[in-house]
Parts: structure tokens; sequence; C-alpha cells
């Protein structure tokens, strides 16, 4: 029987249109492409070719093969990648969150109860996570929304609790409590991959400035040299003391949130033993 790399030599020689270019593409000799492409034919019982001194030119056979081979390499190619996605998916876990802190906490504690997997994670909108959770997507999410229908389960993970850091010289910060409106207008320093909780302080911020940083280690260092205020959590743990800053609780109701874990009932095996940090 014929093998695939024989049909991709036909593929060469329609793209290059000599032997002698399509060896070269191919990276073997002249000879030794002849030969193969000899030895398809005897296969296949049919000539592909019209030979004629210095000029090699598909025949009605070989244009009909040329199209068989184009369609049995994309099948090929479909079922490689389909084969290796399929495996690669039984030993991977996919965390899908709408907030990056319950996710930092969550993504270790499942790699410790399965060392076997592969875990991944990432942000998402409430809606492509729970349309994720039914297509497969992802096998666990992490959101504000408790709602479930009877294939899923959910329960309840953490609590997150906005703060303010502010430097002790900021008119603000003697306050005991403080809302984002009281914020607004004010310059922030912000951590860009927050997920959800940017859009709430936008909302609630429509007049602020948000300096948005990619790196922690360079938000922590304007935080140490700069009096602009910025964002914690409990979570996320307080702002160091050397920073000098003075932790804030924030009132709003959207930035004190309840955070779920959600999966579906098939498996439950995977995350019954997660614990919830409630």
């Amino acid at each position: 029987m014929f093998e695939l790399n024989q049909l991709e030599q036909l593929l060469a020689i329609d793209e290059y249109k000599t032997l002698s270019k399509a060896a070269e593409h191919l990276n073997i000799s002249q000879p030794a492409l002849s030969r193969s492409i000899q030895r398809l034919e005897e296969e296949l019982e049919v000539t592909l070719f019209e030979r004629q001194k210095n000029k090699l030119t598909f025949n009605e056979d070989g244009v009909q093969a040329l199209d068989y081979a184009k369609r049995i390499l994309e099948l090929s190619h479909e079922m490689k990648e389909s084969l290796v996605s399929a495996a690669k998916a039984r030993r991977t876990i996919s965390i899908g969150s709408i907030a990056p802190a319950p996710m930092w906490l969550l993504s270790p504690e499942i790699s410790r109860l399965h060392p076997e997997m592969m875990i991944q994670s990432e942000l998402e909108t409430g809606e492509k996570l729970e349309k994720g959770l039914q297509d497969g997507t992802y096998q666990i999410i992490i959101t504000n929304d408790p709602t479930v229908d009877k294939d899923t389960i959910a329960v309840e993970y953490c609590e997150e609790d906005l703060y303010v850091a502010l430097p002790p010289a900021h008119p603000l910060a003697s306050r005991n409590e403080l809302s984002l409106s009281d914020l607004n207008g004010q310059s922030i320093l912000q951590y860009r991959d927050v997920g959800f909780w940017l859009d709430i302080c936008k909302a609630k911020m429509p007049n602020s400035m948000f300096l948005m940083q990619d790196e922690f280690a360079v938000l922590d260092e304007l935080r140490r040299s700069s009096a602009l205020p910025s964002f914690a959590t409990n979570l996320t743990g307080n702002v160091p003391e050397s920073d000098h800053r003075v932790m804030v609780p924030l009132t709003d109701d959207e930035v004190n949130v309840i955070f779920y874990i959600k999966y579906k009932k098939a498996g439950k095996a995977l995350f019954k033993d997660v614990a919830p940090l409630t």
C-alpha cells in the first residue's frame, strides 16, 4: 500500500512543477523521488504522468490522484489534531473564573488533588464561563452566580472584599470605610488582569483615570514611590507595611462578593474534595 509521504511528494511535484525542484523542497535526491513515484504508480496500477524530456505533466489519472491525495492528507492531519486534542483534554482540567484571586487559590488546590492532570486557567465573563461549562470548554468555573440547572453543582467557595490602599497623608485615609463613589475622580493604580472587578470600578468611578499595570512588581514599586490610591482584597493580602499604606474597606455591595465553584455532576469525582475557603 502507498504511504502518506508519497502523496506529499505528489503535491510537491504539482506545486514546484519539476522533479528537481520538488526533490529540493522535500530534501531528497531527484532519483529517490523518481523511484518513489514509480512505486506509487505500481501500487495504484496506473500511470500518473505524461513523461517528456525535462518535463513531467499530470495526466487524467494523475489529476484525479492529486485530488485524492489532497483530501487524504487533510483527513490525516485532521485525525492527528483531533486525537491529540482529545488526549490532551483527558489529561487537562480547565478552570474559568470571573476574578483572578479565587482562581489563584483554586488552581493549586486542584493540582494537589490531581497531580497527574495538567491545569489551565483563564479569566472570562460570567456569560462565557456558563456557556463554556455547558460545552466542555471548562470543567469547573468560579462565578458570583449560584444559579444551576439539574446537571450542575454549585458550592460556595470564598468571599472576597475590596479595599482601597491609601498613603497615610491622603485626605480619605482617616475614614473607617469608603464607597467607590468617594474615589470617583481620583487617579488609581490598577493591575490590568482583574476580571469583572475592573468593569465595576469603571462604572462606579466614571471620572477616574486608571493607570494600568501589567506586572505586580511594577505595581508594588509604584505603590511604594507614589501617593496614588490602589486596590487590594482580603484574598490578595494586605499591602506590605513597608509601603506605608492604610487599608480602608469599601462598602459597595458589588465589591464584597461571594464566589461559587460550579461543575457538572458528571465531574463530581474530580471536584468533590475541593475545600471551600468560607
